[in-house]
């Protein structure tokens, strides 16, 4: 069997338990009130494109529009702009997921990088073209840090299905 470069062991099933509470939480994070600040890193998003790669026929574009209408909730933000940034998010994570996995996990965070921008660029032009102002420069910085919360997210969240190191010689898996 080939395996990608970057699975150096096979990995468990995932509970699709796992993947709800996974999403609950980064939701959770989403909603605490930490002030409007351009450049906090969008938690949501990151596990939403990490469970896109990892189970791109669970975890879908229907999923990531009521996650986005979720957010557009609760920040009051003009409606649909979370959604149309978290639909297009999974979109492109879904169409690379295969590619991706083929990369180590730091050059997985190069290539998550343009799809975060992207995001965060279409909620930008929703947001001004709708009449809203320009939150600064800063903005940037937020793509940068969730490319650099993905070595992180890829372990916590693979955590759970790795397998405990079988001593069996005997055994071919």
């Amino acid at each position: 069997m080939i395996m990608p470069r970057g699975a150096d062991q096979l990995l468990l099933p995932v509970n699709p338990l796992f993947i709800a509470v996974s999403l609950l939480f980064a939701l959770g994070f989403n909603l605490i009130p930490l002030g409007r600040q351009a450049a906090m890193p969008d938690l949501l998003a990151l596990v939403l494109v990490f469970w896109n790669v990892h189970q791109p026929l669970r975890v879908g574009v229907g999923l990531a529009f009521l996650l986005g209408l979720l957010m557009d909730v609760h920040q009051g933000a003009l409606f649909g702009q979370h959604a149309l940034a978290y639909t297009l998010l999974s979109f492109l994570a879904v169409s690379m997921h295969r590619r991706l996995l083929w990369f180590s996990v730091l050059e997985q965070a190069l290539q998550v990088l343009p799809l975060f921008a992207a995001a965060h660029g279409v909620s930008l032009a929703v947001r001004l073209v709708a009449g809203g102002s320009f939150p600064g420069w800063e903005l940037l910085l937020a793509p940068a840090l969730e490319a650099l919360l993905w070595p992180l997210a890829v372990w916590v969240l693979l955590a759970p299905q790795r397998r405990a190191p079988d001593p069996d010689e005997n055994r071919p898996l």
